[in-house]
């Protein structure tokens, strides 16, 4: 009978020590593993607040998130080290105490280990408490950083050397996606009503809208010719139910200037009712159609103006934007008490939903339902139509796109008025139900 060989380990008091070093430097690791996660999760706005509050390391935070480029490359430098050290020393005291086989032994300790304790554990906990870990590792990021942030300086320029950089960006450590995802999901978990997700959704994208996608086609505008009397203008006014009207010279294309309809009215009482709308046309402000909302907004507000006429590449008019149209992108459709209450959109089934204005962004109705439209040189789902057929449309026209099919179901003169989405699989509302007012 053949005995089988007992691996006999002695361990002595240089053996214990070397544990209790390698068990520390994991714990460190992890605790780094804490500081790093919820140092990057951390807003300075909300750092900021917790000081007005008068929090506990509250100060130190927000200190550290205003120096977070240098102090958390200290941070990584110093989990790097923790890391390397700690696997050289369990693969020393591995080989002591198991021979040849402690290196394997070694290396399974290290990967398990050192994943679950030093990374896996403590960064989920720091997702699921951020502020408390960050108000808890403050001190020791600070720390770190000022003990490393030479050592840390020298490394990044030498690896600026070799792969041009500039080490740690500054920010933003937040997309506009990743905001959009955490107001999804804090409107899920009750934290922020429906109404507040869609208004901060609202103001993020209206950081990348362009005067083009909001504006009155000219199509749509109702405008004003210099020679028409002020008398006939007042029921055009009347009629239309508007304020301000561009007044036009030769064509559309010439505007010459804006008239207000209570302008309009006074100048009517006071007998000048023959005279020509010219008399009374105030300068009109010209934006091209390219115009970020943003600037557009600031711009009109210093002007003290409620309207813009937009211009197209080539100088011609190809629009207006107003005041209203730029609050509407952020707050929605906004109706006064003589507006009439016709649906933009209408969903007649779960797969079928009828555009009753074309000229609604492709975009806006993509996000609404959840559709998948393509984008392309259109703004508009009737630019879309006219894109893909490549001629006027007729009424029966159908476009098939990947998950729908688009119907003409009317025309007015030249423009189509009515559209009819047929879709594959059922749409999915964001919006209220019954379609867009």
């Amino acid at each position: 009978m053949t005995a089988v060989p007992v691996l006999a380990v002695t361990v002595g008091t240089a053996d214990i020590w070397m544990a209790v070093v390698i068990l520390v430097l994991i714990l460190l690791a992890g605790v780094l593993a804490v500081a790093e996660t919820s140092m990057t999760r951390m807003s300075r706005a909300r750092a900021a607040g917790l000081v007005d509050k008068g929090v506990r390391n509250a100060d130190r935070l927000q200190s550290v998130l205003d120096n977070l480029e240098r102090d958390l490359n200290a941070v990584f430098l110093a989990v790097n080290i923790l890391q390397t050290v700690q696997a050289a020393l369990t693969g020393v005291l591995a080989a002591r105490l198991f021979g040849t086989f402690g290196v394997v032994v070694g290396v399974v300790l290290n990967v398990v280990v050192v994943f679950v304790v030093a990374e896996a554990a403590p960064k989920t906990w720091a997702l699921q408490n951020t502020q408390r870990a960050a108000l808890l590792t403050a001190p020791l990021v600070a720390l770190v950083g000022r003990s490393l942030r030479l050592v840390a300086r020298a490394l990044i320029g030498l690896a600026n050397i070799i792969l041009p950089g500039k080490g740690l960006a500054k920010g933003p450590f937040v997309t506009e996606e990743e905001l959009i995802a955490l107001a999804s999901e804090a409107a899920q978990g009750g934290g922020i009503e429906e109404s507040e997700r869609d208004l901060i959704e609202s103001i993020i994208e209206f950081g990348d809208t362009v005067a083009r996608e909001i504006m009155v086609p000219r199509t749509d505008m109702v405008t004003m010719h210099v020679d028409h009397r002020i008398t006939d203008m007042v029921e055009v006014a009347l009629l239309n139910g508007l304020s301000r009207f561009p007044v036009y010279g030769e064509s559309v294309d010439d505007i010459v200037g804006m008239v207000f309809a209570k302008e309009l009215m006074s100048a009517e009482r006071d007998g000048r009712g023959e005279a020509a709308v010219s008399t009374i046309t105030r300068d009109a402000f010209f934006v091209p159609e390219t115009k970020r909302v943003v600037e557009l907004m600031a711009e009109m507000r210093t002007r003290s103006t409620h309207i813009a006429v937009v211009i197209d590449e080539y100088g011609g008019t190809a629009g207006l934007v107003t005041l209203e149209d730029l609050l509407e992108e952020l707050v929605g459709e906004i109706s006064d008490e003589f507006d009439l209450e016709v649906p933009t959109i209408e969903v007649l089934s779960p797969t079928v939903i009828v555009v009753h204005d074309p000229s609604i962004n492709v975009d806006d109705l993509n996000d609404e339902y959840d559709l998948e439209l393509p984008d392309g040189e259109w703004d508009s789902v009737g630019g879309l139509v006219f894109s893909q057929l490549g001629r006027l449309p007729e009424v029966g026209d159908l476009v098939e796109v990947p998950g729908a099919g688009l119907r003409v179901e009317k025309m007015d003169g030249r423009r189509v008025s009515q559209i009819r989405i047929e879709l594959s699989e059922p749409a999915v509302s964001t919006g209220d139900e019954g379609g867009t007012p």
